[in-house]
């Protein structure tokens, strides 16, 4: 990981203990600290918020839940500890039960419950549920990786980012929840960090978020969504966020608005220990003050290996002030980094290593060069891969040397569909294609979207590495095979009313071998 401040340093040593407790690694501890409720009767469900799995291996998986009887206002929870009962059955009437526990949702941990779950059978289904007291949670369904060595004939999964929830809403998710998946991955922006407005869609309860109390609140809000539920209780999730679950745009320990470093790492300790607080993560993820450890490895078989990145938290500041610029000296800077040097050590080594048939990067922020700006002129995002060229190229020739098999980059953050063929020269419209990259449009952000802007056709005339861009809300769904893989661009044409249809906007292929996105 990056080098630590000394506020850092002074923060981890203070919370190591109570990251330790989070952790779920001494309950028996716990009940020493504070008195558990054991069989608690309520008034109300404390299962408002749903249930979720996530981080799933091939012998177990996270499950998720938190008790919170009044969610948006503090949780509705007394200080107690709660006694928490989870049951893992192989048949959806939970009347086999294969694994079962209890786990204690505390006050530190906004009473919010990550369960472990081992000695599970690979690549099944199961379902799973919690019980509180005389209260029972929804009934969800989750799967098992397979083992990392075996062969594996197919992988369907989808990947979504940018729910902004008072741009519209979460209808997408119901269309996702109705797949045939046996994987989601979010690539950032869970929530959305700026204060309530007037005349939208919907509205955010109370102002940005700087507190943990606060950040709760926020998530809590977009965790009451139904269809965000319905997609959560369908499918194990792996989650990596983005900026806005902090603030919008910060780089590592600068933020935005350019706050005294020190103020800022207080507020992203909070927005870090929300986001764990509210995803199905495992126990390597606690937050530790300011740090939270996100990048990680799964393997589906030796049919794909997947590489979850975290490109805030140790990125260097954005060069040439940030913003969509005239590219100046700072972009080409050496030093200059998205993934910090320990992240892209591992992240090399991992790929090197690779057994994976699909070598596939889960991430956040645009990796193709891509010039959106018509004209003589050329102006890039100081916040994408393009702010941070060294670090780029690095990457882009690593795969130009075939590495690792069949890179595949996914990835979020600006609300449109793009596919990309990426190079080690985007401005050498002959080289060839090194991997392909599929991102993926927001679930709500941007409101309604069109098909495509009028400019569009002159972006992608100049950057004819650019295979397809449209600018409609929805997710991208993917097969995955040992000869092919096939992504589906699923859109809804409008999100600012409820009930919107799906429909599939457009599919590619990529073939085994062969760097590059064809349509179909």
């Amino acid at each position: 990981m990056a080098e630590r401040t000394a506020f850092e340093k002074m923060w981890l040593t203070r919370t190591d203990r109570r990251a330790f407790l989070l952790g779920g690694l001494a309950l028996v501890g716990a009940g020493a600290l504070t008195r558990v409720r054991a069989r608690p009767r309520w008034d109300d469900s404390p299962f408002s918020l749903g249930v979720a799995s996530g981080d799933p291996a091939h012998d177990g998986v996270v499950l998720w839940t938190r008790l919170a009887r009044d969610p948006l206002n503090g949780g509705g929870m007394s200080p107690d500890a709660v006694d928490v009962r989870w049951e893992v059955a192989d048949d959806q009437s939970m009347r086999n039960i294969v694994q079962q526990g209890r786990a204690t949702a505390a006050a530190a941990g906004a009473h919010s419950v990550h369960v472990e779950v081992e000695g599970l059978k690979p690549r099944r289904v199961y379902w799973y549920r919690f019980h509180a007291g005389d209260a029972t949670s929804p009934i969800g369904r989750t799967r098992t990786l397979p083992k990392p060595g075996d062969d594996v004939d197919r992988l369907r999964f989808a990947f979504a980012s940018c729910q902004h929830y008072e741009a519209g809403f979460f209808t997408a998710y119901r269309h996702l929840a109705i797949e045939d998946l046996d994987v989601v991955f979010h690539l950032g922006d869970y929530i959305y960090e700026g204060p309530g407005r007037d005349n939208q869609t919907r509205k955010h309860k109370g102002l940005e978020p700087t507190t943990l109390e606060e950040y709760r609140i926020r998530y809590a809000q977009y965790k009451l969504d139904p269809d965000l539920q319905a997609a959560h209780a369908a499918f194990p999730w792996i989650v990596t966020p983005d900026d806005h679950e902090v603030e919008n745009n910060y780089a590592g320990a600068i933020s935005e608005q350019n706050d005294p470093r020190d103020a800022f790492l207080v507020r992203r300790a909070a927005a870090y220990q929300a986001y764990y607080e509210h995803m199905p993560l495992r126990r390597r993820s606690v937050p530790s003050g300011p740090a939270i450890q996100l990048y990680r490895q799964f393997a589906y078989g030796k049919l794909a290996s997947f590489f979850v990145l975290d490109t805030r938290q140790y990125r260097s500041d954005q060069p040439c002030g940030d913003g969509q610029k005239v590219p100046c000296p700072g972009v080409a800077d050496p030093q200059a980094t998205l993934l910090g040097p320990a992240q892209e050590r591992w992240l090399l080594d991992g790929l090197a290593r690779s057994k994976g048939r699909w070598n596939v990067l889960p991430q956040q922020v645009m990796m193709a060069k891509v010039d959106q700006f018509p004209g003589p002129e050329e102006r890039y995002s100081m916040d994408q891969w393009s702010g941070y060229d060294a670090c780029r190229t690095r990457l882009m020739e690593f795969f130009a040397a075939r590495r690792a098999s069949n890179p595949i980059v996914l990835t979020g953050d600006i609300h449109t569909n793009w596919v990309n063929d990426l190079k080690v020269n985007f401005r050498d419209a002959n080289a060839p294609a090194v991997a392909t990259e599929f991102v993926g449009t927001s679930i709500t952000s941007g409101g309604d979207g069109l098909d495509q802007a009028a400019r569009i056709k002159d972006v992608m005339a100049e950057n004819p590495f650019v295979k397809f861009q449209n600018q409609q809300r929805g997710y991208v769904s993917c097969s995955v095979t040992p000869q092919a893989w096939h992504a589906d661009y699923q859109v809804v044409d409008f999100v600012t009313k409820p009930d919107a249809p799906r429909r599939t906007r457009a599919s590619f292929r990529v073939t085994d071998g062969k760097p590059g996105a064809e349509r179909l």
